[in-house]
């Protein structure tokens, strides 16, 4: 991927900016971007509860922005992955030259979110109160493409967020844990950290991550190392392909317990979307009751439980235990206060 490396040029090539803007992304300063997520559109309707993460820890579908401040680069090219991976640039260097500041990022990802979400006031099937509450922006979903913690402003924009009272829930690779040492020390840890949890071996993570650095599965573990003992809500996320990473349980759970025991687990299969259509069949994707068998079998291998379940995304949470804080308590959607308890 070729593209202009000068401070303060765009990032993106002409190209993959068009491929982006045709996928109803908006553009966001030199690096970022931002999209309406399909949940988020549904949780206008009267009749929709909203994604599983409203089901499993209270985020409200119709106030959540979905972006990312490095929509240019990710050093990853996932076969599952439903983004025009294709198009990234696999040269962590290319977000040297990220420098647009973090709050410029965060005030207008809302800003084009809101643009987005604007054209909804007028469709008779959408709930009118939903729709006065989600020009109030309370959750930033930091996962849309690219790897986000490529992004050396990160700390700043995630205590950006905080002082506008606006929950962080970020994803990354897990191939970069000296930025999640800087959001450790820095105080900017996010309001829950996801790590993908893709392979329970080395090979394995090689085929189905294929990951653009040479020492990754140090990376890796490394991460996970330091998810144990990290002060916020922490997630791992296992994207399950049949016939490329549905096996070696025990694997896995030699991988997670690295991670320390208060870690929840979301298993979660393959969707055939997007450009990931050209990598995959439909075939590769689990019934929800092979997502049930194989959660089953994870939790019973770390003595852990299903604590909950969202069939229609094919998706189980597991962890050790539930707890009464888990489904987060957000407070008033139109007032700027969260619950005391909260922490975000």
């Amino acid at each position: 991927m070729e593209s202009n490396t000068e401070e303060g040029n765009l990032l993106f090539t002409d190209e993959y900016k068009k491929a982006l803007e045709n996928a109803s992304y908006e553009i966001v300063g030199n690096h970022s971007a931002v999209e309406i997520c399909g949940w988020t559109k549904k949780g206008l309707n009267e009749e929709t509860s909203g994604c599983y993460k409203q089901k499993f820890y209270g985020i409200r579908s119709h106030q959540c922005t979905q972006m990312t401040p490095a929509a240019v680069a990710c050093d990853q090219k996932c076969v599952y992955c439903w983004r025009a991976n294709e198009m990234f640039s696999g040269k962590q260097d290319l977000m040297e030259y990220a420098k647009d500041n973090p709050v410029d990022i965060v005030q207008g990802s809302i800003e084009g979110h809101l643009r987005k979400l604007s054209g909804f006031g007028g469709n008779p099937k959408i709930d009118k109160q939903k729709f006065t509450e989600s020009k109030t922006v309370r959750h930033f979903a930091i996962s849309l493409t690219g790897e986000p913690t490529l992004y050396q402003g990160l700390p700043d924009m995630l205590r950006e967020l905080r002082s506008r009272k606006i929950s962080s829930f970020l994803v990354t690779n897990g191939l970069h844990p000296e930025m999640v040492e800087r959001l450790r020390d820095e105080d900017s840890l996010p309001t829950q950290l996801y790590m993908s949890l893709d392979a329970p071996d080395e090979d394995t993570w090689k085929k189905i991550d294929i990951p653009l650095i040479p020492n990754f599965w140090d990376k890796i573990k490394g991460t996970l190392k330091l998810m144990d003992g990290l002060k916020t809500r922490k997630v791992l996320r296992m994207t399950v392909v049949k016939g490329w990473n549905d096996f070696d349980v025990l694997g896995y759970a030699e991988l997670i317990r690295l991670a320390g025991e208060q870690v929840m687990i979301e298993v979660k299969s393959y969707m055939h979307l997007g450009p990931a259509r050209k990598r995959l069949s439909k075939e590769n994707m689990l019934s929800y009751d092979e997502v049930l068998d194989f959660s089953n079998r994870l939790a019973a291998e770390l003595g852990w439980k299903i604590i909950d379940e969202a069939p229609n995304s094919l998706i189980a949470l597991v962890a050790e235990e539930d707890w009464d804080g888990r489904v987060m308590d957000f407070g008033d959607p139109l007032i700027g206060h969260l619950n005391p308890s909260f922490n975000c």
